[in-house]
């Protein structure tokens, strides 16, 4: 197993960053949700997929890229925070990958999926307790989001990452991989 960040992780890194910041600058990354918030994000998914596949230093290069975009781009004060906008974010794939790291042993898919919900639910409920503590909303608001926007959004990112990360990974009707593509995982 190579250790540090090495040109792949570097390379996929990169890649995957650019993904967010794509998605969130063309707005291809919101989608509308009958909820009070209207949409639900995916921005946060290459970050999530990044941790999975390349381990926790990817999944925090990735988290800061799609926070410094989302702090550049942002138009409404709660985001122009960098604690608000960046902090958080950094922790989206560094909890994705040590989710996956402790359940991949009993079922892959299983373990995909919950670390999919795990960092989806890690973006939500950070942003939203930094928005609290931050004076942005009241945590009664904060409560409210995370149930009406969170959840949906956790949801998307199981169905996404599940079928990125099984189809990168090549793993088979019996959970396990076909090929090696990377030497983090087995």
């Amino acid at each position: 197993m190579e250790k540090g960040l090495t040109v792949r992780k570097i390379v996929i890194a990169g890649v995957l960053g650019a993904i967010a910041i794509l998605l969130g600058v063309t707005r291809l990354g919101f989608i509308p949700v009958p909820t009070a918030a209207g949409n639900a994000t995916i921005l946060h998914i290459p970050a999530i997929i990044g941790g999975i596949m390349e381990g926790w230093g990817v999944g925090l290069i990735i988290g800061l890229i799609f926070g410094v975009s989302s702090f550049l781009n942002a138009t409404v004060p709660l985001f122009k925070d960098p604690l608000v906008a960046i902090l958080p974010r950094l922790f989206i794939g560094v909890v994705a990958y040590f989710t996956y790291v402790g359940l991949r042993q009993f079922n892959q898919y299983a373990a995909i999926g919950v670390a999919g919900f795990v960092g989806s639910m890690t973006n939500t409920i950070l942003v939203l307790v930094m928005a609290v503590i931050r004076g942005y909303m009241p945590a009664g608001v904060a409560a409210t989001v995370a149930v009406t926007s969170g959840i949906p959004e956790a949801i998307v990112s199981v169905i996404v990452t599940l079928a990125v990360v099984v189809a990168w990974k090549k793993i088979g009707s019996s959970g396990k991989q076909k090929s090696k593509i990377s030497g983090d995982f087995k």
